[in-house]
């Protein structure tokens, strides 16, 4: 389905957003003031819900040859998604975790900047096709990033999939390859 205004297609599985909204723990003023943190650990401790979220980002990359899971709750969902998918997972990993050599991407966050690294040895991208996959799609530079970096290593991004969008931060506004698949929305 399509979200009124949105700049992509926005599609999401039967259930994937109950069991998200059923699950997830909110906590106000984390990390700082005025900022509500989604805590989606209860729904990856939860075996409906884990597998609920995973079969519902997997049906965003049906065509990938691999999934993108951006550090580090991304790793979970990426991991997942590939296995539903019987594909391989690559580690996008913040800077500094990798040993070199890496491909590196730097990006702007709301309180300053970030970089994402890939491997640059022992992994081959050109050609192939990627689904991004991460937790919570909020200002939209993590993604951007990613999709990115892997864009410059020679691969196709297909499309993105989170579990959570948060709409105030406008994320999907900087989005501008493919679907971008969000099992819920506050």
């Amino acid at each position: 389905m399509s979200t009124p205004g949105s700049s992509s297609p926005t599609t999401s599985a039967p259930g994937g957003s109950d069991v998200v909204a059923r699950l997830t723990r909110w906590a106000d003023d984390f990390p700082t003031p005025g900022v509500r943190f989604a805590d989606l650990t209860p729904v990856f401790a939860d075996a409906e819900g884990l597998r609920t979220v995973v079969d519902s980002l997997a049906e965003a990359g049906r065509d990938a040859d691999v999934v993108a899971g951006i550090d580090a709750r991304g790793f979970l969902l990426g991991a997942g998604v590939a296995l539903a998918l019987n594909t391989g997972v690559i580690a996008v990993r913040k800077a500094g975790k990798l040993p070199p050599p890496v491909h590196r991407q730097s990006y702007e966050l709301e309180y300053g900047t970030a970089e994402l690294e890939i491997s640059a040895e022992g992994i081959a991208l050109e050609g192939r096709r990627v689904l991004v996959v991460d937790d919570v799609l909020a200002t939209g530079g993590t993604l951007e990033a990613a999709a990115e970096l892997l864009t410059r290593c020679g691969a196709i991004v297909v499309g993105a999939a989170v579990v959570l969008e948060v709409e105030v931060l406008g994320g999907r506004e900087r989005w501008k390859r493919g679907p971008l698949t969000t099992l819920g929305v506050v």
